[in-house]
């Protein structure tokens, strides 16, 4: 009866929304409600109202969208017998549904995510056993000792823990390659990573044949291996001595539970924040997505696996043949089918691993084409709308994280829309310049003020529209592959620990300098065409404008494409530990002030030091997290700076044994509370009205700094060329 009455309710609660989204109302009084809406919405954001306040605010935005999509269906679109203004018409009135769409499962998934959860350590003598999976194909040495000692130092029973190192890299096929240099190599990397797994006190383990890629690769570790739960770590992507306490405890609440998911955190910005220098006082692009979006997932049970900084339950994953292999995208193939079979999953949102991620742009672009291919291979492979097993809750989760990856397709319209206009006078929306500001930009302001209510302090304003627009010129010709031909893509391996040395344009940046040419071209024709045909003014200003927003971003992301030179990839991560320089035989104290990957600054209390030279050679003791006890890690100077009493020295790690790596890692993953620090560092929330201003201001000072990059390309590229003239 209960619930008899709880549908009848919403069915007439809709049937009055829909009643008043289709009352016929003037141009006026649509006006005057927009402005109400809007007023109101942006009053509560003010005054930070929550809870019900934030649905009410969300539900009157939604009111004026759905009240924009019936116009925008019955009024705007052109005549069917005009197919030269209908068919482009159409296109973007699809481009524009999708994005309505893709809105209203954000409001779904996100309008009131779960809290963060609690820690939740495994009772005393509880522990489960765990196999940590550590798989590689490429990355260099290193990097692995790094998280493989880290994870070795995880605090867990040791007779409970057993880390793996799963190398794809040193298999029998590679090893017996008809290709002389890849035999070699192969043969190579096998038995120095056989060695750095025996120093190091971890399994080494390789296969046969490379088959399935990154799935096939755990999978023969789950068969050489037995633990009640596996751990998986990418190469990169050190974890926290607490890892397993935060975690595994929640498997012993729920014996259904098949995954326990925690956010990655990356030391070093994406392209995007390190040519725009955004990564120390933004967010970072994934945030959005393991700060929001993914407890939002989670209240609904479909947090799904993301391939690394995880812990799933062996129980379940054989019950479904192990990871998944059919896509590209393993990971999240593997959760959408383990939650199928009635299994349950848990979001943590707390950094515990810290990672690297691609530095050139043109590496980020690569991983992000096979994100895109693996969602479209699931799309299409599993379609999780009619996925048998799932709740209706968790399918619309799933057609949300699939049916983003389309963004390429609504992003290049709502690039090139304009242009049919302003080039060759296509009416391709039918409106004129006032019902645009009663309809439309009314929805667009409701859109961005509803965009930073659900994701403000993880998402400025603009900058989702700035990742999209750059990587839909490079995206859109990969999702299109994947959709016509699923199983032609691949599994390629990120980059990692790349560095960009000189400050250049990146390989892949001609498209944007002609989309901005063209573009800027649009905005001459609009002026232009203001002058010639003032009886047209209005709609040729509202087109024009529209132009303008493109032209802004895509001159942002001109600076973008512009490589900043940097000799590391790595970020410095400011930490305060006590220590001991040694220098001849002598011991001086002193303090870590801050590390990365590669070496450390430290702070020595002794100005009889002075300068000293590079490369000498050094020795910092201290005592690693959880122990009494002082060890040693040598290092090499690289430069020196003395302030009064005080030498600052900048060391580089010179690792000579596995218990170095350990050190190495203790200094810089070990500690989790400095990943949290840092990101609640960097998330605030501007508003609209000044992120917007910021967004403008870096814009212009982004362009500009790409058309310098551009001409002094070119300046240096006629120099080239006239220096090998005359050689000839």
């Amino acid at each position: 009866m209960r619930k008899a009455g709880i549908i009848l309710f919403w069915a007439i609660a809709s049937l009055c929304v829909i009643a008043l989204v289709t009352l016929p109302i003037n141009l006026q009084t649509q006006l005057i409600a927009s402005i109400a809406v809007v007023t109101f919405m942006a009053v509560l954001k003010i005054l930070r109202a929550e809870g019900t306040w934030r649905l009410t605010a969300l539900a009157f935005g939604t009111a004026i969208v759905m009240r924009y999509v019936y116009w925008r269906t019955t009024s705007t679109l052109p005549p069917l017998n005009q197919l030269e203004n209908f068919i482009p018409g159409f296109l973007l009135y699809l481009a524009e549904m999708y994005s309505v769409m893709m809105l209203a499962l954000s409001l779904f998934v996100v309008s009131m995510p779960l809290p963060s959860r609690p820690s939740r350590a495994a009772s005393p003598g509880k522990y489960p056993s765990v196999d940590v999976f550590v798989p590689t194909y490429n990355e260099d040495s290193h990097l692995l000792a790094n998280t493989l000692a880290a994870a070795k130092a995880m605090d867990y029973p040791a007779d409970k823990l057993t880390v793996w190192l799963l190398d794809d890299g040193g298999t029998l096929q590679k090893r017996t390659s008809a290709n002389l240099l890849e035999d070699q190599m192969a043969k190579a990397r096998h038995q120095e990573l056989q060695i750095l797994s025996e120093d190091l006190g971890v399994r080494y383990l390789t296969r046969d044949r490379n088959e399935h890629a990154k799935a096939g690769n755990l999978n023969n570790g789950m068969k050489h291996s037995q633990g009640e739960l596996i751990a998986v770590f990418d190469a990169d992507h050190a974890p926290a001595r607490d890892f397993l306490l935060e975690t595994v405890g929640y498997f012993e609440d729920d014996p259904r539970l098949f995954l326990v998911q925690t956010p990655h955190f990356f030391l070093n910005p994406d392209p995007v924040e390190r040519n725009l220098r955004t990564f120390e006082k933004m967010p970072s692009e994934n945030e959005m997505f393991y700060g929001i979006i993914q407890r939002g997932l989670d209240k609904w049970n479909a947090s799904f696996f993301c391939g690394s900084a995880a812990v799933l339950r062996r129980q379940a994953l054989d019950q479904t043949g192990g990871f998944s292999g059919v896509s590209i995208t393993e990971d999240c193939e593997t959760a959408i089918d383990l939650h199928a079979s009635g299994w349950n999953s848990v979001y943590v949102d707390r950094p515990l691993i810290a990672g690297l991620q691609p530095a050139t742009f043109a590496s980020f672009i690569g991983q992000r084409s096979r994100w895109a291919q693996g969602m479209m291979q699931i799309l299409r492979f599993k379609f999780p709308l009619l996925k048998r097993g799932l709740s209706i809750p968790q399918r619309l989760c799933y057609m949300s994280s699939t049916l983003f990856w389309l963004f390429p397709f609504p992003r290049t319209i709502f690039l090139f829309a304009p242009l049919c206009y302003l080039f060759f006078d296509l009416e391709i929306f039918t409106a004129s310049g006032g019902e645009f500001l009663g309809y439309t930009l009314a929805y667009m302001l409701v859109n961005l003020m509803m965009q930073n209510y659900l994701y403000g302090s993880f998402r400025w304003p603009w900058i989702s529209e700035l990742y999209e627009y750059v990587q839909t010129v490079h995206l859109l010709p990969a999702v299109v592959s994947a959709i016509v031909n699923p199983r032609k893509p691949s599994f390629k391996v990120t980059a990692k620990d790349e560095s960009v040395l000189v400050s250049r344009l990146s390989e892949i940046s001609r498209p944007f300098f002609i989309i901005f040419a063209v573009l800027l071209f649009a905005l001459l024709v609009t002026a232009y065409r203001v002058y010639t045909e003032p009886y047209k003014a209005d709609v040729t200003l509202v087109v024009g404008g529209w132009n303008l927003l493109n032209l802004i971003l895509a001159g942002c992301a001109l600076g973008v494409v512009s490589e900043r030179g940097e000799k590391s990839a790595t970020r410095r991560v400011k930490v305060t530990r006590r220590c001991e320089f040694g220098l001849d035989d002598n011991w001086y104290p002193a303090t870590i002030d801050d590390v990365s990957v590669h070496g450390a600054r430290i702070n020595v209390y002794a100005k009889s030091i002075g300068l000293l030279a590079v490369d000498t050679r050094g020795l910092i003791r201290f005592k690693p997290h959880g122990s009494d006890i002082e060890e040693i890690l040598p290092v090499a100077v690289r430069n020196t700076q003395v302030d009064g009493d005080i030498v600052t020295i900048g060391c580089q790690y010179l690792p000579e044994a596995a218990r170095h790596h350990s050190l190495v890692a203790d200094l810089i993953f070990a500690n989790s509370q400095q990943w949290t620090e840092f990101q609640l560092s960097r998330r605030g929330n501007p508003g609209l009205f000044r992120g917007t201003l910021w967004f403008f201001g870096l814009a212009f000072y982004q362009t500009s700094r790409g058309l310098a990059y551009f001409f002094s390309n070119r300046g240096a590229g006629d120099k080239a060329r006239k220096s090998a003239g005359a050689k000839k």
